[in-house]
């Protein structure tokens, strides 16, 4: 019965040093952690108390507003890479649509025995070349 209370028995400020405070608040200001996670990975049972730390030791500005932050380096290139990932799937999908209606166009040519594509223009006529002089 005393193990429960003691796993149960609520943390101070005074509880936390100033070495975990600067241990927390830099990992935040780097981009590892969010506040919210850095709260749930270290058991800080306060929902501002990192916020008061990121304000008093903090070396960025710390609003409430996440959009009006500045991104720390590490924020910024995991944005970046996200973007990144997201364009290359775009490329991929686009370039198998493409081959799949290359192959339908095929299949529908083959079958069908109609011209579907273009034929290729060889290049500008005699008669358009001596209207551009």
């Amino acid at each position: 019965m005393e193990k429960a209370a003691e796993k149960k028995s609520k943390r101070s400020q005074r509880d936390y040093t100033l070495g975990f405070k600067l241990q927390v608040v830099a990992e935040v200001e780097r981009g590892d952690l969010t506040y919210k996670q850095a709260q749930k990975k270290y058991r800080i049972q306060g929902r501002s108390t990192v916020l008061v730390w990121l304000r008093k030791h903090g070396r960025l500005t710390w609003d409430y507003n996440p959009s009006a932050m500045p991104q720390t380096p590490n924020q910024r290139i995991k944005e970046l890479e996200a973007l990144l990932a997201a364009s290359e799937k775009r490329a991929r999908e686009a370039e198998l649509k493409a081959r799949l209606l290359d192959t339908i166009i095929d299949v529908a040519e083959g079958q069908m025995g109609i011209q579907i594509r273009k034929k290729p223009v060889a290049g500008p006529s005699s008669g358009s070349a001596k209207k551009s002089k």
